[in-house]
């Protein structure tokens, strides 16, 4: 049974074949032992309310419960912007005219802003190639949401997400090369691994002050404005799926969206139902639905069978353990 699950400490060898595993861009899971065991030590102190709550940092595990194989992971942090900047470029449309020659023009330009600070984002949505069919990555981008309601006021009203912007199969990032490098003069990955651990000092320092014309930049670099890196498209549907939009913003190194929701929009979020736990060998029902517990302290979440009776949720003896819990806890579920 998949199973989803906070990550813990003794996670990071896992941990590590995943970050090398998503490749260049991927800003939140870099190829560095050590960040990434100051990131499990947060999870850790996240779920346990050891920290405030705008400083956690939740990660999350795809498990299968039958091998202890970690196939996927994903993420919520409760707040942005607070200790360092969260800087995007925000594509801003513009136009000119000269009634006297009948002239009209319409040009974008990218304006570096710091505008979602406080703002709750999920992110980190990874899977390993031979999990990305069947569902799993559903289980996974949902349980995100599933961890957000059963605790809303831990969470900003606001919910964000970045999706990696374009790279060619040899890794070359278009925007990086003919725009992003001019101003920060060192590679992709040295910046990308300075984003993610230091004060971002370096940004303001290096970044353009003035707006950027679209205009004025090589095609290559205009194509992949606001696109998704085509390992992303999946996971831009199921936030879609969400109601997430794009809103303007966009990645200063990548090039890649940002999308946006508010919290208590998100389908997944609202839809889900809190229901008594009725335990039973087996469970007839249709259709699998999504099945969470009820607190971010003890969260875990699968998708499997069960009975809705009224108030009542009924799982098998299987779920129940997954889940950990007994009859006449609280649960959530999604149908």
């Amino acid at each position: 049974m998949l199973v989803v699950r906070p990550a813990l400490p003794a996670d990071l060898d896992h941990l590590l074949e995943l970050a090398i595993l998503s490749g260049p861009g991927f800003t939140s899971l870099p190829e560095d032992p050590d960040q990434l065991t100051e990131r499990l030590d947060l999870s850790r102190d996240s779920f346990a309310a050891a920290i405030p709550a705008e400083q956690r940092w939740y990660t999350l595990m795809l498990e299968e419960s039958d091998t202890g194989d970690i196939d996927g992971i994903g993420s919520v942090k409760a707040a942005v912007g607070l200790k360092r900047p969260f800087f995007s470029y925000r594509v801003v449309n513009n136009a000119s005219s000269s009634p006297s020659l009948n002239i009209r023009l319409e040009h974008q330009t990218l304006v570096l802003v710091n505008e979602c600070t406080g703002w709750t984002e999920v992110g980190s949505l990874f899977l390993k190639a031979d999990r990305r069919k069947g569902g799993a990555g559903r289980l996974l981008s949902q349980s995100r949401y599933m961890l957000i309601g059963a605790e809303p006021d831990l969470f900003a009203d606001t919910v964000l997400a970045e999706l990696r912007g374009v790279f060619t199969p040899d890794g070359a990032c278009p925007f990086w090369d003919h725009v992003a490098h001019k101003f920060f003069p060192m590679p992709f990955d040295q910046a990308d691994m300075m984003t993610g651990s230091t004060d971002k000092q370096f940004i303001l320092d290096l970044a353009p002050r003035h707006p950027i014309y679209v205009d004025l930049l090589p095609e290559p670099a205009r194509a992949v404005i606001g696109k998704v890196h085509p390992q992303g498209v999946p996971a831009m549907a199921l936030l879609e799926s969400e109601g997430f939009r794009p809103n303007g913003l966009i990645d200063i190194f990548d090039a890649g969206p940002t999308v946006a929701c508010g919290r208590d929009n998100i389908r997944t979020v609202r839809d889900a139902r809190s229901m008594s736990v009725a335990i039973a060998e087996e469970v007839e029902a249709e259709l699998p639905s999504l099945i969470s517990t009820n607190s971010v302290g003890a969260f875990r979440a699968v998708r499997q069978r069960v009975a809705l009776d009224g108030d009542v949720a009924t799982v098998s003896t299987e779920t129940a353990d997954a889940l950990k819990v007994r009859a006449g806890d609280t649960v959530r579920i999604k149908a």
